[in-house]
């Protein structure tokens, strides 16, 4: 039965693999987003931003609480992948 599954499903095979490589595309830049030096590199420019006065402490602490969130979540990620609990 599994060899007239694969003969029938063939045509499909294209799809398959474009959806594989769209799901590879989409972790990877999960992993970037979450990724915990990519959350502070964007912590630090954030608070360059409120030196030069381009946003409000308000902007800041709201933008800043998204970013912590994200960070928490990344390293939450982390610990799963890596079998760890935290």
């Amino acid at each position: 039965m599994g060899l007239v599954t694969e003969v029938l499903l063939l045509p499909f095979a294209p799809v398959r693999g474009s959806a594989w490589a769209i799901g590879q595309v989409l972790n990877e830049a999960e992993r970037i987003y979450y990724d915990p030096a990519t959350v502070r590199a964007e912590l630090g420019r954030l608070e360059e931003r409120l030196e030069a006065g381009e946003i409000t402490e308000e902007e800041f602490d709201g933008m800043e609480d998204e970013l912590l969130d994200r960070m928490e979540i990344g390293e939450r990620m982390s610990a799963r992948r890596d079998g760890t609990a935290r």
